[in-house]
């Protein structure tokens, strides 16, 4: 891949750029090395994980879609009418499109997400395929509290979704952390619907995660790229290498970005120093078990109410209740 050009350094415009760079920088220093996962997704981020989620090694959309479409009627049964359906982490709008053709008449349905270009440009799609419903898009970080709109909060209930196994990029104490949350925001007798990875062989995962085409080694890099253009940084992407594995012991898949030489990288006007082969983390894939995922959600507040899985058991799709809040 080509080097990027050194750019002189930004000034920060906003709180976002202003708080990514403190998180970059703060995990840069750290041993390991580490930068969130949740700034993969700038807009070409959005599009390379679209590719993704359709190549042919990356199973989980597809087996995701399959339940969605399988069982749609059921899961619309936890949708009251009048509901406002709350996507945290919106994305792509082609999963909540299937449970918005099931579901009873909407008070407003609620994408929110951390990319704005990406959210406002599924938002108006939907807003022309489902002219009746209220589209009512959030930019924000799912990882801290955000203000609902006020239709939202006005609905008599908030059912949640939460698609894509994106529970499993959070540790497991983020994980509770953002049950939580989630919990707070959609409020007194809410509904929470997951879709989480199961645990399997770990030829299907690693296989997963380094597709032939390389499309998820792009994907790691472009957070280089992000990094490289919204912080002046000098990152050579020739430099780095995609590493992307199954941790047995702690049922996770991880994403590295590996220094192949000893080099030093400026970033926000901060030198970095790599060893060769010293690595960023730049993500986890936690896989859970139908039991896992439930004990850890009872733990804050929910309580299952329905399991649906694809014919392999690699993708389960799984209802909580949210009771005595």
């Amino acid at each position: 891949m080509v080097a990027l050009a050194r750019t002189p350094r930004p000034q920060p415009q906003s709180a976002d750029t202003s708080a990514f760079e403190d998180d970059v920088l703060a995990g840069l220093r750290t041993t390991p090395k580490r930068v969130p996962a949740k700034y993969f997704y700038d807009g070409a981020g959005s599009q390379l994980f679209e590719r993704i989620t359709e190549l042919p090694e990356y199973y989980p959309t597809r087996c995701e879609m399959r339940i969605l479409r399988d069982h749609a009627g059921d899961i619309a049964k936890l949708i009251p009418q009048g509901a406002a359906l709350v996507e945290l982490g919106s994305g792509s709008n082609k999963k909540v499109r299937i449970v918005l053709r099931a579901a009873r008449k909407l008070a407003a349905y609620v994408p929110v997400d951390i990319c704005g270009e990406m959210l406002e440009q599924e938002a108006a799609e939907l807003r022309l395929d489902f002219p009746q419903l209220k589209v009512l898009p959030v930019r924000a970080d799912i990882t801290h509290q955000f203000e609902l709109p006020a239709q939202a909060k006005a609905a008599p209930v908030r059912v949640g979704f939460f698609p894509g196994s994106t529970i499993g990029n959070f540790e497991p104490f983020e994980a509770a952390a953002f049950l939580r949350n989630a919990a707070h925001i959609l409020g007194p007798g809410a509904t929470l619907i997951i879709g989480a990875d199961l645990i399997k062989s770990a030829d299907v995962l690693n296989a997963a995660y380094n597709d032939a085409a390389g499309v998820t080694a792009k994907f790691n890099l472009n957070l280089l790229v992000r990094i490289n253009r919204e912080l002046g940084a000098t990152f050579k992407l020739d430099t780095f290498e995609h590493h992307a594995f199954y941790n047995r012991e702690r049922h996770r898949i991880e994403m590295h970005l590996a220094s192949l030489k000893r080099q030093k990288v400026k970033v926000a006007g901060e030198t970095i120093e790599f060893r060769a082969g010293e690595t960023i983390h730049t993500e986890n894939s936690y896989k859970y078990s139908i039991a896992s995922l439930g004990a850890l959600a009872r733990g804050a507040g929910w309580q299952p109410a329905g399991v649906w899985t694809d014919a392999r058991e690699y993708f389960s799709i799984q209802a909580f209740t949210l009771t005595g809040k």
